[in-house]
């Protein structure tokens, strides 16, 4: 089966990329090491939303407990979706440089 974004024939992962794009794809989204820093802070403004905002509501602090998965899943979540689009970017920046690809040379 044939990788999806550079079409050779070679062992795949579980994304239908072979190892050398997937190593590409390492060393491109480094440069956007930045893209944890929204997450952080949504999940913190959750967390510090709930974690102290119900109780000073008067309703029981292990309730607002709850807000500390709520937080952790909400940068999970926004991790996930940010990754999603990475790659999907990574695919559209265009074909690899023809030294990459030396059967297409």
């Amino acid at each position: 089966m044939p990788c999806v974004r550079c079409e050779k024939d070679a062992p795949l992962n579980a994304k239908g990329w072979c190892i050398e794009c997937e190593r590409d794809y390492d060393k491109w989204v480094r440069r956007y090491a930045t893209d944890i820093i929204w997450p952080a802070v949504t999940g913190m403004v959750v967390v510090s939303a709930i974690g102290m905002g119900i109780p000073l509501l008067g309703i029981s602090y292990l309730i607002a407990l709850s807000g500390i998965f709520v937080g952790a899943g909400s940068i999970a979540g926004l991790y996930l979706l940010n990754a999603k689009r990475r790659r999907k970017q990574f695919l559209l920046a265009g074909p690899l440089p023809r030294a990459y690809l030396p059967s297409r040379t």
